[in-house]
């Protein structure tokens, strides 16, 4: 079978290549999925360069989201059926024509949900809605999040707007404020306008923020920082553009505001069964809805990983690349 490979770790588009594999075989309470559609998330890029959390040994495959079909069966699984469309956001190595998963951690995909939904429901949409899940805001609460423009904090707006939060939005640049509005979310602030500040508190109207969310780090840590009100919480999710947070230490000391970090991979594998697949339930929900949509941006062949990471990387992007193997 075919599958992205590589032997160091460096840029994507330099390293990543097609190679011939063996076909895996599932073991025990495993199966083998034909994949059908994988996203490219950030993550998957920088676990290729040797800078994510997770550094695999080389030769490495890539990719770690995808909706397939169940194409063979392990010893003892009897969740799942050969030709059952099932997704995964936790499986190393699924931008190949095929891969091997635990099946416990597989999701059954319903028919109503296209590839193209499924392929990324997990990582980016779970992470959103596990994040205001840990945040246990109430109807009316106020949350502030920078890079407004990201897969993920689209999402936590559009998931905020269908359970009752109000969703401030911070861009760096005044294009992203109509981008948005253009995908129906409002309340996005582009932080280029001198007077950013006061537009905040006319959204607002003075309401306490109680929360926040930086996906950037650097000084755009610190400007969601000091938006919080007293005794508010800011939710460390990504690093964007520095590894360094630039935040005031008058802004923690005074306000009382809980720092915390939140890493998708560590919180969906420490969450209860119960939790978690209620919370899948409440996503697959939004989803058919049409409360939270999932916009495709392109879909490329594995051979032309250079071409889907240009794509992926391309400023105004709306909607993730996927890959077809």
């Amino acid at each position: 079978m075919r599958a992205l490979m590589h032997s160091t770790f460096d840029a994507p588009e330099t390293v990543l290549a097609v190679q011939d594999v063996p076909l895996p075989e599932p073991g025990p309470n495993q199966v083998r999925v034909r994949t059908l559609l994988s996203p490219i998330h950030n993550h998957d890029l920088w676990t290729v360069r040797g800078t994510y959390g997770f550094k695999p040994e080389l030769p490495a495959r890539a990719g770690t989201e995808a909706v397939g079909v169940v194409d063979a069966l392990g010893a003892d699984v009897t969740n799942l059926q050969v030709g059952q469309r099932v997704a995964t956001g936790g499986t190393f190595g699924v931008w190949s024509e095929y891969f091997v998963a635990g099946a416990a951690g597989l999701i059954p995909v319903p028919d109503a949900l296209s590839d193209e939904a499924a392929a990324q429901l997990v990582s980016m949409p779970f992470s959103a809605l596990s994040l205001l899940h840990s945040l246990d805001l109430k109807e009316g609460d106020w949350l502030v999040q920078n890079a407004a423009n990201g897969a993920v904090s689209r999402m936590v707006a559009q998931i905020g707007a269908a359970r009752g939060f109000n969703v401030v939005g911070l861009v760096r640049r005044a294009e992203g404020v109509a981008e948005l509005r253009e995908q129906g979310i409002v309340n996005i602030v582009a932080t280029d306008s001198p007077d950013w500040r006061e537009q905040v508190a006319a959204i607002t109207g003075g309401a306490p923020i109680i929360a926040g969310v930086d996906s950037v780090g650097g000084t755009s840590a610190g400007d969601v920082l000091s938006l919080l009100a007293a005794n508010g919480t800011l939710v460390v999710f990504g690093a964007m553009e520095s590894p360094t947070m630039k935040i005031a230490s008058g802004d923690i000391i005074f306000k009382q505001v809980t720092i915390k970090g939140f890493w998708g991979s560590t919180v969906s594998r420490e969450m209860d069964a119960e939790t978690r697949t209620a919370l899948f339930g409440q996503l697959m929900g939004h989803v058919l809805s049409g409360e939270l949509t999932l916009p495709v941006a392109g879909i490329f062949s594995l051979e032309d990983i250079a071409g889907a990471f240009e794509a992926s990387t391309t400023a105004g992007r709306v909607g993730k690349v996927l890959l077809r193997p």
